[in-house]
């Protein structure tokens, strides 16, 4: 009994402390959208840092995420979970901001090494008519269900390092610049309100 109660105590000071540090993040979050452009709204930003940050949780624990986000893509490759991957929260987040019909900002679909055995992927978010290397990047893969966001040019986890004896996740040269492209078919789902509800993503490659 007196075990039982004091796990319960444990898990309820770490969810209160998640929440917090979740609290924090949706109001930068929002800040640095709103900052993209003069012409953001921000309760447009709000409503999307506030969605992303709460599915981002909330799809960890559909997918039944009990450890890092490798481990997770293991026991997708052993066949013990169904999803997970990069692209499954990028594709189910995704869905669900396209819902918002956002007028102020724009969602791309960002893939990093694509194809390769680093590929990631993530919802990227720019002001209108600004360019994808300007936005914001929004991954929830990374820490199993905590959202990562930075400014795209800022995220040193996925970069070009000069070095010439090495080469990138997809055996390219290093050169010190960022390995996020924009995948435009992708995209182009994102920015379809009328006719892309029921595409799917699907690994470009075996992730092990």
């Amino acid at each position: 009994m007196i075990r039982t109660l004091v796990f319960i105590i444990a898990f309820s000071l770490c969810i209160n402390a998640a929440w917090a540090t979740d609290e924090r993040s949706i109001k930068e979050l929002r800040d640095a959208l709103v900052a993209l452009a003069p012409d953001v709204d921000p309760g447009e930003a709000d409503l999307v840092s506030v969605t992303t940050h709460t599915l981002s949780r909330s799809l960890a624990r559909e997918y039944g995420v009990v450890w890092s986000a490798d481990f997770q893509n293991l026991l997708i490759h052993l066949g013990v979970r169904q999803r997970g991957y990069c692209g499954h929260y990028t594709r189910d987040i995704g869905e669900r901001l396209k819902e918002l019909r956002l007028k102020t900002l724009v969602l791309h679909w960002g893939s990093a090494f694509p194809g390769a055995y680093r590929e990631n992927n993530c919802l990227v978010v720019t002001a209108r008519n600004q360019p994808f290397e300007e936005g914001i990047i929004m991954d929830a893969w990374r820490h199993s269900g905590k959202l990562f966001w930075s400014p795209l040019k800022e995220d040193t986890a996925y970069r070009r390092v000069v070095n010439p004896l090495q080469r990138s996740g997809d055996g390219r040269a290093l050169n010190n610049i960022s390995a996020w492209e924009e995948d435009k078919l992708y995209t182009a789902w994102l920015q379809d309100y009328k006719t892309g509800d029921k595409w799917q993503w699907q690994p470009s490659r075996l992730r092990w």
